[in-house]
């Protein structure tokens, strides 16, 4: 199958309008670099080092913030005007390399044995590393200690019937109302983690198709579903959370399932009394530890690059392990190189051996520019079968229907790459 044709001509019907890839045109003399939120600014501090090391380069990195990078990325796609090198998200990266916009990063490849199977797995398109691992996200159980104990809970659970009991126990605690789970009803990602624990691929069939009728699927929706029939989760959203940290300290729930983006904020924000009672532990799964997802983000250069090979020397440069140690000091984002977590610093930092651990167990999302807009309908109808709207079947079904109709063009484009027609 022709899939660097079929993934360019996806990646334009997908931003309509977009004609062209990143053609090649005159650069200044710096490297350019755009980096997101935070690690746009910590970035230059270890940039420094890197013209240090190549007299006469200069790095120039613009800091973008998340809410505006990705209209602002499509929108110097469209205007020949990216720079050298990005980063994405890593659910990004199917889409610009549908749209051609990056270039393929051959023999760094190499990089990938000291990074984490699951996330380097995230970076590549049809077997060919599209952008390096940067840092990594992944979700994982916060949780309170003392409350465990006070349940009779010895240990964090591993398997999901462990976390049933615990939160069964847990809800039943005296001294007033509490949840025994925060799970924000308008987050795909705990359903999306849990499916791909029962066994689930969300897609098939070469992305072709839906996975949400088989039976792994099914299972892992149930169980979702349950954690707020028994009362252990309130249906709450995103913007209802105002007042999460507040009510983690004062013991209203026990779990919750985020990211390393929290660590610093619980330190911070979380009052002195509180931070001995909380730690981290990986998801439970069906019969053991689970998987979760593959997150974070990666850094890719750009096609239109006068200057590929001294881009793909920043790359290098910045995902070295001690480069990752250092940038971790910086900002807590935790490395992509399994040999950085070997550096003191992290081996014996509090709440981070969990993330270790999970680390080894990660899947990527699939791997398709379609699938920030599926992801969407998941959260949508998993919302209204939480809320009673939809029931559970008819939740599943709608949402089959409604991701097999975004799917439709997918398969369209396929078969004429299949069968050797001519593109639009």
């Amino acid at each position: 199958m022709a899939t660097r044709t079929l993934n360019r001509w996806m990646g334009l019907l997908l931003n309509l309008g977009l004609l062209s890839g990143c053609p090649a045109g005159e650069t200044s003399a710096p490297l350019t670099m755009w980096a997101m939120g935070r690690e746009g600014e910590s970035v230059q501090v270890l940039t420094a080092e890197f013209e240090r090391r190549h007299p006469g380069v200069k790095v120039r990195v613009q800091q973008i913030p998340w809410s505006a990078a990705h209209e602002k990325l499509l929108t110097a796609f469209a205007g020949d005007s990216l720079p050298d090198v990005i980063q994405l998200g890593n659910t990004w990266i199917p889409e610009f390399a549908a749209l051609d916009v990056i270039l393929p990063l051959g023999d760094m490849s190499a990089a990938g044995g000291d990074v984490f199977p699951g996330i380097i797995d995230s970076s590549q398109i049809d077997g060919q590393l599209m952008a390096m691992p940067w840092y990594v996200d992944t979700r994982l159980l916060f949780y309170r200690k003392d409350l465990l104990a006070q349940a009779g809970i010895e240990r964090p659970p591993r398997t999901w019937a462990e976390w049933q009991t615990a939160l069964t126990r847990i809800v039943a605690l005296p001294g007033g109302p509490r949840f025994g789970l925060l799970l924000p009803v308008n987050e795909w990602q705990p359903l999306a983690i849990m499916a791909l624990q029962a066994g689930s691929t969300l897609l098939r069939d070469d992305d072709r198709h839906t996975d949400f009728q088989s039976a792994a699927f099914r299972r892992a929706f149930g169980f979702y579903l349950d954690l707020f029939r028994r009362g252990y989760a309130p249906a709450l959203g995103e913007t209802q959370l105002s007042y999460l940290y507040r009510d983690f300290a004062e013991g209203r729930f026990a779990f919750y399932i985020t990211g390393p983006w929290n660590l610093g904020e619980f330190r911070q924000r979380l009052p002195a009394r509180v931070q001995a009672l909380w730690d981290t532990a990986p998801m439970p799964g069906p019969e053991g530890p689970g998987v979760s997802l593959a997150g974070g983000s990666s850094l890719a250069v750009c096609r239109s690059s006068r200057q590929p090979e001294m881009a793909r020397a920043l790359l290098e440069f910045l995902t070295q392990p001690e480069q990752q140690v250092a940038f971790y000091h910086l900002t807590g984002d935790l490395p992509t190189r399994r040999s950085a977590w070997a550096d003191p610093v992290l081996a014996d930092a509090p709440h981070t051996a969990a993330f270790h651990q999970q680390l080894d167990q990660v899947r990527p999302t699939p791997r398709i520019p379609e699938w920030e807009r599926i992801a969407e309908k998941i959260s949508h109808f998993a919302e209204k079968a939480v809320r009673g709207e939809m029931s559970e079947a008819g939740a599943v079904a709608a949402l089959d229907s409604e991701v097999e109709r975004i799917l439709a063009k997918r398969r369209w484009l396929m078969d004429r790459a299949k069968s050797g027609a001519s593109q639009p």
